[in-house]
């Protein structure tokens, strides 16, 4: 297995040095916002899917890659938040993300709530997934399904809630076992839950993880073992027991200068393979796959920005030019149009406001909307 610790002493010196724009680049290209390939393959990015949150998200970001929304499910996955996948990509998907372990299992799910609950270890997914498989039979609201799984559980995972008064079953839990309870889940009108059509088998045992790291690395590499930790929701031991052979070691500059060693799934993710993406405009929606990497600081140097960009609730979209950050934006329904807000942090080019009206036009068509009016702050 590749030595994947930080420290470079007494190793030779990576044969690939990338700075923070070519890494940039290549992963604007690998998240097909270069719309190269003229087809809805969603590649790599079907293996993790596409964030939906906040709700309606994730339709935005398909529209920045010109993929349609059509034939995809929402479904509970990493890190129990909702996501759109491929449905074919489901069953390989539940066994991928199935725990490693007890261990793994508890470190999911540990919480004060259900600390002794946690405990159980795998048998709290298992049971959980049952009980899903049990009661969601046809379309629910996500209360019922809480309360009918939370009485066919072990006590042990449930608690007593004081915001809706009731004893009911971690969310923490009930959200990361919905994949493996084959649920798919909507938003309209409030959460509603239904069976996966067709289903298939609760895992057994974990198989296949590798190639969720390797699906990390080729969209938001070159990375670390904690980074994929933090992504999948795992401690960083799980991803070093499941870390891939013949990754390419890499030496990455950031903006400031500073250097660190990580690692690319790419072939050879060198300096000539680097991809001209200059002048290309996209409007990324808050919780974006571009912006889902764990090393924002690479992304966005600037820490006030980092803020504005991922508050815990109501972040911001962000402007791309090429694959550089370049502003924020909001968008709020007016009657039948969107308005379009653009904070950008420096002055805009003539052909990126051009290109910014089509990319505007773009985001009202994927909300719905007639028209957009697009300001600039």
């Amino acid at each position: 297995m590749k030595d994947t610790g930080s420290s470079t002493a007494g190793r030779p010196a990576p044969a690939v040095r990338m700075d923070r724009a070519q890494v940039l680049a290549h992963r604007f290209v690998a998240h097909g916002l270069d719309r190269s390939s003229g087809t809805p393959d969603l590649g790599e990015l079907g293996v993790l899917g596409v964030q939906d949150t906040p709700a309606g998200s994730a339709r935005l970001a398909l529209a920045a890659r010109g993929v349609p929304p059509e034939g995809l499910e929402r479904v509970w996955t990493f890190r129990g938040a909702p996501h759109l996948h491929r449905p074919d990509a489901l069953p390989v998907l539940a066994e991928a993300l199935w725990p490693l372990d007890d261990a793994d299992a508890q470190a999911r799910i540990r919480t004060t709530v259900i600390k002794e609950g946690a405990k159980l270890g795998l048998r709290a997914f298992r049971t959980t997934a049952e009980a899903f498989r049990s009661v969601v039979t046809g379309p629910k609201p996500k209360g019922v399904v809480s309360a009918e799984v939370s009485a066919l559980v072990d006590p042990s995972l449930t608690f007593d809630c004081a915001t809706c008064g009731a004893r009911h079953i971690s969310g923490l839990l009930f959200q990361q076992a919905g994949l493996f309870g084959a649920v798919r889940v909507t938003s309209e009108g409030g959460t509603t839950l239904s069976p996966l059509e067709p289903g298939f088998a609760l895992p057994e045992a974990a198989h296949g993880t590798e190639a969720l790291v390797r699906a990390y690395l080729h969209l938001h590499g070159p990375a670390g073992p904690a980074e994929v930790a933090r992504y999948l929701g795992v401690r960083t031991p799980v991803v070093r027991a499941v870390w891939p052979e013949g990754l390419v070691e890499v030496e990455v500059t950031d903006a400031g200068g500073a250097v660190r060693t990580a690692w690319s799934a790419a072939p050879e993710p060198g300096e000539a393979e680097a991809p001209d993406v200059r002048g290309t405009v996209r409007l990324l929606p808050p919780g974006d796959p571009f912006l889902q990497g764990r090393d924002r600081e690479l992304l966005v140097p600037d820490e006030a920005r980092r803020k504005e960009i991922w508050r815990a609730i109501g972040g911001s979209g962000v402007l791309l030019v090429g694959a550089e950050p370049a502003g924020t934006w909001r968008a709020k329904a007016v009657g039948r149009a969107v308005g379009i807000t653009v904070t950008p942090f420096a002055p805009l080019a003539a052909p990126v406001r051009r290109a910014l009206e089509e990319e505007a036009a773009a985001v009202a068509a994927a909300r719905g909307a007639d028209e957009a009016r697009l300001h600039l702050a």
